[in-house]
């Protein structure tokens, strides 16, 4: 089965989303992502060619995970706290 060497993990319940990088059979954590744009920072950090193209336009390179592509906001919990 072919993976994507991207992966954006689920939405944490704070709100984020991790990144990590496949290499080699081996998954490395780049950080937790807020938007976009700290995706695109954390794949350049890492020496991804044009990580703008790839995050925003190559869906092939990318698996979003457990939620919508480019959403980072933890859906707010039905209970009421005082």
């Amino acid at each position: 089965m072919h993976r994507a060497p991207i992966l954006v993990h689920p939405i944490a319940p704070a709100g984020g989303r991790r990144v990590s990088l496949r290499v080699e059979g081996q998954d490395a954590i780049l950080g937790l992502a807020f938007s976009d744009a700290d995706v695109i920072e954390f794949l350049r950090r890492a020496g991804v060619p044009d990580p703008d193209e790839v995050v925003l336009g190559e869906p092939t390179l990318v698996e979003w995970q457990g939620d919508e592509p480019h959403a980072y906001e933890a859906e707010p919990s039905d209970t009421d706290i005082p």
